[in-house]
């Protein structure tokens, strides 16, 4: 589920990872049929399984996108902390920042439509590629 945009084997790994990981702690902490179901049937892109359990549990969208967008945004900020001479707290700046930002970030997203998203960032995808066959890597992607 959810690979029409994956452009390398290396985003597929990392998106089936984390919704492997996002289902295991959503059934342990939240257990639902479902999400076990969901679970069990195993390859499950991280997007889908996060609006699976939101959706299970009446989240709406528009806070479903905020938290999606600050998780995507916190996991950023920690991978330039990690990899720059930049303190946490400058990181948390630069997140805090980006919160002003998102709330139109989201509303230009949820107003494009399904036939314009694509992606057109060659460069980065034939990176991705790259990185994907290195011997060593800082991250997995």
């Amino acid at each position: 589920m959810g690979q029409a945009l994956w452009p390398s084997l290396e985003i597929r790994t990392e998106s089936l990872a984390q919704g492997e990981a996002f289902l295991r702690v959503a059934c342990a902490c939240w257990p639902s049929t479902a999400l076990q179901a969901l679970k069990d049937d195993g390859d499950v892109a991280y997007p889908v399984a996060v609006a699976v359990c939101a959706a299970l549990h009446d989240i709406d969208i528009d806070s479903l996108a905020m938290a999606y967008a600050h998780a995507f945004t916190a996991n950023l900020t920690s991978a330039i902390v990690r990899l720059v001479p930049l303190g946490q707290t400058d990181g948390q700046r630069i997140t805090r920042q980006l919160l002003d930002v998102m709330p139109k970030a989201i509303a230009r997203a949820a107003a494009t439509p399904l036939d314009d998203i694509a992606s057109a960032s060659l460069m980065s995808d034939i990176y991705s590629m790259q990185h994907e066959i290195q011997y060593t890597r800082l991250f997995r992607s």
